[in-house]
């Protein structure tokens, strides 16, 4: 852990995706899925699409981000603009999206979740400190798939109709300290990519943890944690 230790804080919010979970044993799984899809499709034509249609809807979406004031048609923006990219219909684009990044990993989160979790949401709790979600994906059933439903309130996407804009655009974390009532200096929002979590946090006048490996950077603007363990200490 690294970089100056903020005041003790008096509610957590999370990222969901690559925090909460290690994200790379999940995307060699669903890596290996792929690859078997033509197997089980029998239509190597018909994988290739459902692969350019993931990789498209990811890259598409990232340029999202730069919206500046959030908009209120980005749950359909999402799906619209790299449907035509690919020259599909935005809803066979969503059906693909929500098969392959909402549906087949729910089964997969579980052994992928960070081991410390349950014992950090113990001590959480045993402090009387509340823990949120603030997701640019929808959370509620990931969490629920691995075995935490209930145990974070609130539970936000970037997608939700108050919010309406992805990180690091600083709307879904304003709208957790508005729901917690705490001003957003008292609240740490903890996530693992700095360009998106600690400018979101910087955005919003938030101070911010970062769960890397030897490759993320030490930089003022946020704590680097080695395991959610470190969190204890910030505790």
């Amino acid at each position: 852990m690294s970089a100056p230790r903020p005041g003790a804080p008096r509610a957590l919010l999370f990222d969901l995706d690559g925090t909460l979970y290690r994200q790379d044993p999940l995307r060699l799984r669903m890596l290996l899925a792929l690859a078997r899809l033509p197997v089980e499709t029998r239509s190597p034509k018909a994988s290739l699409q459902v692969w350019r249609a993931i990789q498209t809807f990811r890259s598409t979406r990232e340029t999202l981000r730069t919206l500046g004031d959030g908009a209120s048609d980005l749950e359909r923006r999402q799906y619209r603009l790299p449907a035509e990219q690919l020259g599909m219909p935005p809803d066979a684009l969503e059906a693909i999206v929500h098969e392959w990044i909402d549906r087949r990993p729910l089964p997969q989160l579980r052994r992928v979740m960070r081991p410390e979790l349950p014992a950090l949401l113990e001590a959480l709790a045993a402090r009387g400190i509340p823990a949120g979600v603030f997701s640019d994906y929808p959370a509620v059933a990931k969490l629920a798939a691995m075995g935490l439903a209930g145990r974070f309130d609130p539970v936000l996407a970037a997608t939700d109709a108050a919010i309406h804009a992805f990180k690091p655009h600083p709307a879904g974390l304003l709208h957790a300290a508005a729901l917690w009532d705490l001003p957003p200096a008292a609240i740490l929002y903890v996530g693992d990519r700095p360009e998106v979590d600690a400018a979101a946090a910087a955005a919003a006048g938030m101070p911010c943890a970062i769960v890397g490996d030897r490759s993320t950077p030490n930089r003022a603007d946020y704590l680097r944690l080695t395991t959610l363990t470190d969190l204890i200490d910030v505790l």
